[in-house]
C-alpha cells in the first residue's frame, strides 16, 4: 500500500512533467525575460517585473507562484543582461527555477532591431510528503519523506522590434532534455525535462491621439502535448491606463480561461497590473478564478519620443 501511494504520486508529478511544465502568466506581455533571454536589455534602461499568481482560488491544492525578474543594458546599449527567479507550489510539490541571461543587438537600424540571447538556468523540483494530511494517522511512510531533484540548463532566443510599434519573438528557455530522478525509498522513476519552444508577436495600433490598440499574443509547444495560446487585446487610453481581455487555448473544447487585464502607469517609471482569470475547462466548477499582480519598474528615465506618429507605451515594447 505504502509503495502503491508513493508511485501514484509520482506518477502524477511525471505526468506535470510530460506536459506543459513552465510557470503559466496571463500578463505575458508585460513578462517577456522570463521567456526569452533574448530580451534583455531591450528595453534601454534596467528594469524590475515582480509576479504574484493563484489560480485556482478556493481548489485545495491549487498552484500559486511567483516571480522577481531583472534586466539591463550593459556597458553598452547593444549588450543586455538579465536574471529571473520563480518558484511555483502544487499540493505538496515545489518548482524553483533561477536563471542568468545575455543578449546582444544584432541588427540596428532605423526601423529595426534584432537581438539573439542565451541563457543558463538551475531548477529544483522537490515534494515535501512530510506535509501530508495521510488518511492513516502515523503512516511511516510518509514520515519525513523529502524526494529533490536539482538540474541546470541552458537556452537561446530571439528578439525583434520593427518601427518602434511591432515585436516578434522566438525562444526555448531550457534546451536539455534533463533526466529527472524522483526517488525514496519505496520506489523511483526517472521522469524527462521537455524543452518549451515559445513565440510571441504584437504591435501597436493608434486609433485616436489618446487610444493606441495593443494586440499580442503567446505560442507555446512542448512534445507530447497540444500546442497552447495566449491571445489579448488590450486599449491603452492616453498612456496611462491600459485594460483588455485575453482568451488562453487549452482545458477542454470550450478552451482553458477567459481573462480580464488592466495596466495602471502610477507613474513614468512605475506600472502595476492585475489580472483576474474566469475557468473555462473542466476544473471551472471547483474553483473561483485565477488572479494575478503584477507590478512593473524602470530604475531609470527611459527616453519618450515619438516615432512614425506613435508613442510606444512604456512596458508594452
Amino acid at each position: 500500500m505504502k509503495k502503491l501511494l508513493f508511485s501514484l504520486f509520482i506518477l502524477t508529478a511525471c505526468f506535470r512533467l510530460s506536459a506543459q511544465q513552465e510557470h503559466q502568466y496571463t500578463q505575458f506581455m508585460y513578462n517577456k525575460p522570463y521567456y526569452n533571454p533574448a530580451y534583455s536589455g531591450a528595453r534601454g534602461v534596467p528594469s524590475i517585473t515582480g509576479i504574484f499568481r493563484s489560480q485556482w482560488i478556493g481548489f485545495d491544492g491549487a498552484p500559486q507562484s511567483g516571480l522577481l525578474s531583472f534586466n539591463s543594458p550593459f556597458l553598452t546599449p547593444r549588450v543586455g543582461i538579465g536574471a529571473v527567479m520563480s518558484m511555483k507550489k502544487i499540493g505538496l510539490n515545489r518548482d524553483f527555477n533561477a536563471s542568468l541571461a545575455y543578449s546582444y543587438e544584432l541588427i540596428k537600424l532605423e526601423n529595426v532591431s534584432a537581438r539573439a540571447g542565451i541563457q543558463v538556468s538551475i531548477r529544483s523540483l522537490s515534494t515535501a510528503f512530510d506535509d501530508a494530511t495521510p488518511v492513516n494517522i502515523g503512516d511511516p511512510s510518509l514520515d519525513n519523506q523529502q524526494v529533490n531533484s536539482i538540474f541546470g540548463n541552458v537556452g537561446a532566443g530571439l528578439y525583434a522590434t520593427f518601427m518602434e510599434r511591432y515585436y516578434v519573438g522566438l525562444s526555448v528557455p531550457r534546451i536539455y532534455r534533463n533526466s529527472i530522478g524522483l526517488s525514496n525509498a519505496n520506489a523511483t522513476l526517472i521522469a524527462k525535462e521537455s524543452p518549451h519552444f515559445y513565440a510571441t508577436a504584437g504591435g501597436i495600433f493608434p486609433l485616436s491621439d489618446d487610444i493606441n490598440l495593443m494586440p499580442a499574443v503567446l505560442l507555446k509547444y512542448v512534445q507530447h502535448a497540444p500546442m497552447d495560446a495566449d491571445i489579448n487585446v488590450n486599449l491603452d487610453i492616453r498612456q496611462k491606463v491600459t485594460a483588455g481581455i485575453s482568451y488562453r487555448v487549452g482545458g477542454n473544447g470550450a478552451g482553458e480561461s477567459v481573462d480580464l487585464l488592466v495596466m495602471w502607469q502610477a507613474s513614468p517609471q512605475i506600472g502595476i497590473g492585475a489580472a483576474y482569470d474566469f475557468s473555462l475547462s473542466d476544473v471551472k466548477d471547483y474553483n473561483s478564478g485565477s488572479i494575478e499582480l503584477l507590478f512593473q519598474a524602470d530604475l531609470k528615465k527611459q527616453n519618450g519620443k515619438k516615432k512614425n506618429g506613435v508613442f510606444s507605451p512604456r512596458f508594452f515594447l
